[in-house]
């Protein structure tokens, strides 16, 4: 007869041991306990990343006194270069040569196309200075010059398109011919008043711009050219060339004659007469020019 029932014997797991009956050992608690230990005081759960190379050498008082010294040669130069523009170019007074507006370019094209409507030439001044063009139509400005060139430019390209010219070297050609004008014009005038001895206040910056007010007739010419044939490049260049003409010499009778203007003595002497001849000679080559530069566009 069988003895009573053998109690079977459970073994106990003591602490730190795992389950007998487990396969695998339940590494989760020591990896998460493991993983605790290493948690960043940040909260993240990541280890504190050191400091970067910039900013260790950024906490150098050495570099720092090095960038400090940088900064400061960098300010010097930018003062000294400021200075050596300002001098050979007037940054300052082709800023006042900008200063304009649309009422002032529609006027003042007005101006252009119908100079025998206006009758105040004077230039307006502020505690001897000048006022912004954008505040006297009379004053010279550089962005209508400036526009036209480019614009004349474009209109060259186009007509010499439609005549199948076209090429980058001819179109190269006509905007240096253009400007190679120019610079003798100026050239040319500013030794004339050397000769003559003229004390204006007629600046070479002056000079530029009004004589590049002429290169809005010339694009209103080579249009209708394109348009209405050489007839109406003949009618609207005629009618151009007159109107640059009588406002070059309304406009530079000021500033070339500005003594016997002002005082209202009537042009007397040989010295007076020289700077008359000048006047007509500088609004005489205007048409000239314009007719040079634009007569091979239409065809």
């Amino acid at each position: 007869m069988p003895g009573p029932a053998s109690k079977r014997r459970i073994p106990v797991a003591q602490p730190g041991m795992s389950d007998p009956h487990q396969l695998f050992d339940d590494t989760s608690s020591a990896q998460s306990r493991g993983y605790g230990a290493q948690r960043a005081p940040g909260g993240l759960g990541y280890p504190a990343a050191s400091a970067s190379p910039q900013e260790a050498f950024l906490a150098d008082p050495v570099s720092n006194m090095a960038m400090a010294y940088g900064s400061s040669l960098a300010a010097q130069g930018k003062e000294l270069v400021d200075k050596n523009i300002d001098r050979f170019i007037p940054v300052t007074k082709l800023k006042y040569y900008f200063a304009v507006d649309t009422m002032y370019v529609g006027k003042k094209l007005g101006l252009l196309f119908f100079p025998y409507l206006h009758q105040d030439w004077e230039v307006q001044y502020q505690q001897d200075t000048p006022v912004a063009p954008r505040f006297d139509v009379n004053a010279p400005d550089l962005y209508i010059p400036a526009m036209a060139f480019i614009t004349y430019v474009l209109v060259a390209g186009l007509a010499l398109g439609t005549q199948d010219r076209f090429s980058p070297d001819l179109l190269g050609l006509q905007a240096s011919s253009a400007l190679a004008w120019l610079t003798l014009e100026v050239l040319a005038i500013l030794l004339s008043l050397y000769l003559v001895t003229v004390n204006t206040d007629l600046t070479t910056i002056d000079l530029v711009a009004f004589l590049g007010y002429k290169y809005v007739g010339m694009i209103g010419g080579v249009l209708m050219g394109l348009l209405f044939g050489k007839i109406g490049y003949y009618l609207v260049l005629g009618w151009c060339c007159v109107s640059i003409f009588v406002f070059m010499i309304r406009t530079l009778r000021l500033k070339i004659l500005a003594e016997a203007a002002a005082e209202g003595v009537p042009v007397r002497g040989a010295r007076n007469q020289l700077r008359m001849y000048l006047t007509m000679a500088v609004a005489a080559a205007q048409p000239l020019l314009m007719y040079w530069l634009t007569f091979h566009l239409v065809r």
